[in-house]
Formats: structure tokens, C-alpha cells, sequence
């Protein structure tokens, strides 16, 4: 997995005051500072928490969040369910942690969108697809392991894209939608073996 950026506990309590201000004030040292100050913090600790201002904030809010995700997951004591149910547990609750927070996470996804950002976002999507894998349990680290990624980015960022649009009082909406994205890989993944298969047979040596 992807080197985490640094963590503490100032950090974590600096960023739970920081997400009510994103909305109106954006991801920025503004922002801190006045969640500090209504806290009982010290404004000018802004820069000694976050040296990198605004994607120092991002990118540690979102490892906050894969943290507690993996948390919620061990809670929830999912080892029963088959691979793809605990993916989308994982999933599922990643957005209700994130439900009221929605509106900052809108602002962090524009902000990962500026192309002046593309590393930042590439890091960010990374460590949150190993995150929710090994949430769901599969620690594997063969080939597999490229395909498996880049299968979940597609569906946790098209997931994330339609959540954010999603108006509904619950999270079920983006839930089918979610449901459908697994469907869907489910099936290309059954086809791909049949054709796997049928090509073996065709293949010098692979007789019997």
C-alpha cells in the first residue's frame, strides 16, 4: 500500500472541526483557522498542522476517512459474506460515514479534478480502493491484484460521482447503482473465463 501522509491526533481533531467550514469556505487556510478558533484551538497553529495547505487538508481528510472506514468494516463483523457483499459493505459504509459531510466531499472532488491536482487525486483514489480491499478482507498481492484495483476505482469513483448527486433522504439510490456497477463487473468477469476457457482449448499443448 501507498505510504500514508502523516497523522496525529491534533490532525484528526483539526480536520473534524475543518469539515462544517469547507461548504461555505472551501478547502483552505481560512477555513482552518476559523474551525480552530471556534474549537478552543490557536488560529496560528494552522500552518504547523498542515505545511501544505489545502492538499495537505484534503489528502489527510480522505486517510481519515479510510481509516475510520476500516474501523466501521471491523465493527460490522463481515467476514461471513462473500467478496463481493463485503466490497460493497465497505462501500456502503464509507457514504453513510460521509453523509454529513456530503457537501464538503463535493468541494474536495472539484478540487481533485484540476489537472494541477492529478497526483493528489491519483494518490487519494489509490489508497482508498487498497483501503476498502483490504477492509473486505483480501489482502492478495498476485496479478490480480492490478486488475482487482483498477476494476474497484471505476466503480468506487462512478459510485462517489453518483452519491454526490444523489438527493434522497438515504444513500439507497446510490446503493442500486452501486449494485448494478457490481452486477455488471460480475458478469464481464464470467465471460472473460468462459472465453479464457475456450481459447485454452484451441492453444498447442493444452490438450489432454
Amino acid at each position: 500500500m501507498m505510504a500514508a501522509p502523516e497523522r496525529s491526533a491534533e490532525r484528526d481533531a483539526a480536520l473534524d472541526a475543518l469539515v462544517a467550514h469547507v461548504p461555505e469556505h472551501g478547502w483552505g487556510m481560512a477555513a482552518l483557522r476559523k474551525a480552530l478558533t471556534e474549537s478552543g484551538g490557536d488560529a496560528r497553529d494552522a500552518e504547523l498542522l498542515f505545511p501544505g495547505g489545502a492538499a495537505d487538508m484534503l489528502e489527510a481528510f480522505i486517510d481519515l476517512t479510510d481509516r475510520r472506514m476500516a474501523a466501521a468494516a471491523q465493527a460490522a463483523n463481515i467476514a461471513g459474506l462473500r467478496l463481493p457483499e463485503r466490497v460493497r459493505r465497505v462501500i456502503a459504509l464509507r457514504l453513510e460515514l460521509n453523509r454529513p459531510n456530503r457537501a464538503a466531499v463535493r468541494r474536495a472532488v472539484a478540487m481533485l479534478a484540476s489537472p494541477c491536482h492529478a497526483g493528489l487525486a491519483a494518490r487519494c483514489t489509490a489508497r482508498t480502493v487498497d483501503a476498502i480491499w483490504h477492509a473486505a478482507g483480501d489482502l492478495s498481492a498476485d496479478f490480480n491484484w492490478y486488475t482487482k484495483r483498477a476494476t474497484l476505482t471505476a466503480v468506487y469513483t462512478s459510485t462517489l460521482l453518483f452519491w454526490l448527486r444523489d438527493t434522497g433522504d438515504d444513500d439507497s439510490a446510490t446503493l442500486a447503482f452501486l449494485d448494478r456497477r457490481l452486477a455488471g463487473v460480475a458478469r464481464i468477469h464470467k465471460l472473460r473465463k468462459r472465453a479464457e476457457a475456450a481459447i485454452s482449448r484451441w492453444l498447442p499443448g493444452e490438450a489432454a
